[in-house]
């Protein structure tokens, strides 16, 4: 049975960085996946993820934020690679509702520059948006967009130079605690660590052995819109920033265009609830397309109706759609990174150093407590 002294089960966007960080200090690390890195069957692709800074879910995300934002420039340094763009962030919605409030509610404590508009305003400045001149709208100038997969490519790359093993085309059984160590089962064998990462993805509830955190996985669709050749310059990068908007139908984002496939979109809300993330439905449904294009004309009406391209991907949702980050309750050999819900990736240059820094010493100096796995626990749930 081979041996090392991390074993991290999961290689996408959180687990390439995981495997980076550990292998950056000297670890012995193997990671291991059934797909390679920056395939398109679980969280980790599509294209972009939106990166922010007021973050409307919970003012304690900000700090683990500003040190993501570092983390990402020095992988971009690390690897020669243009990862992060801030092209500038526009949130719109009711000042009744969640998002614009809880965006502005994390600037003020964090002291984070942002500006108000009026919609009026923001349409004025911003050609493309129609929105009702009732909402309220907020402009991150500061966040922007990750290119995903290459994000994942760099930590797998970075992790490989600094002597991790990552291993593909291999499915993950099971773990099971030997002593003070670890072992893995797999379909090509079992490995042994004194430390264990699980970065399982939609796999999670198989693996984490949590039963008190379920985990429910749901089908999220990913679509591309191609302006027309009138339109298009106000569509462009550099001149459309990106954007999400808090509607009664739904809250839907989306980025400005990057190549020929147009202008990318999709709904945060809703989904259909996954029993198997390896027998994923990933033809267009014509009900989601349509509310997709009903939002379009309300919202983006010049963008027309010209869908070029679809893509799906897996929302792993927690109980409170908070992460679930942290030491293992009965393993303390085990660190564990799951339950994103569907607005994790941005944070995986620094979850990567927090699981190393888990895995290595135990401990780490990142504000991760109101992420913890006991946290359900504590609540009675």
């Amino acid at each position: 049975m081979q041996t090392f002294d991390v074993i991290v089960v999961g290689a996408g966007g959180m687990g390439t960085a995981a495997a980076c960080h550990l292998a950056r200090r000297g670890a012995r690390a193997l990671a291991l996946d059934r797909f390679p890195p920056a395939h398109d069957r679980g969280s980790s692709h599509g294209q972009t993820r939106l990166i922010r800074q007021a973050y409307y879910e919970h003012p304690d995300y900000v700090p683990l934020l500003l040190r993501a934002y570092d983390s990402w420039r020095e992988l971009e340094a690390a690897s020669g690679r243009r990862l992060l763009v801030e092209s500038g962030l526009v949130m719109a919605g009711p000042e009744t509702g969640d998002v614009v409030p809880g965006a502005l509610h994390s600037a003020r404590i964090h002291g984070l520059a942002v500006e108000t508009l009026a919609p009026v305003d923001a349409e004025a400045r911003w050609p493309a948006f129609r929105m009702p001149h009732d909402w309220r709208v907020v402009f991150e100038p500061q966040g922007g967009y990750l290119f995903v997969e290459d994000c994942v490519r760099a930590h797998a790359e970075q992790a490989v130079a600094h002597g991790a093993d990552l291993r593909s085309g291999i499915t993950v059984h099971g773990w099971r605690s030997v002593g003070n160590d670890v072992v893995v089962d797999t379909d090509a064998g079992s490995f042994a660590a004194a430390q264990l990462v699980l970065c399982p993805g939609a796999w999670a509830s198989d693996l984490l052995q949590l039963p008190k955190v379920p985990l429910v996985v749901l089908r999220k669709s990913l679509f591309w819109y191609g302006p027309s050749a009138a339109a298009g310059p106000r569509f462009d990068a550099g001149t459309l920033p990106c954007f999400a908007f808090d509607t009664p139908a739904g809250f839907f984002y989306g980025f400005p265009q990057l190549d020929d496939r147009g202008v990318k979109l999709a709904e945060h809300t809703g989904g259909r609830v996954v029993a198997d993330p390896l027998a994923v439905e990933r033809e267009v449904d014509p009900a989601e397309q349509a509310r997709m294009e009903a939002w379009i004309a309300a919202h983006l009406p010049a963008l027309g109706h010209d869908c070029r391209a679809h893509a799906t991907c897996l929302y792993t949702m927690s109980p409170d759609s908070h992460f679930v980050l942290g030491l293992h309750p009965e393993h303390p050999q085990v660190a564990i990174a799951a339950g994103f819900s569907g607005h994790g990736f941005k944070f995986a240059s620094v979850v990567g150093e927090i699981l190393a820094d888990l895995a290595l010493a135990g401990s780490t100096v990142q504000p991760i407590n109101f992420l913890s796995p006991l946290r359900t626990r504590r609540r009675g749930g």
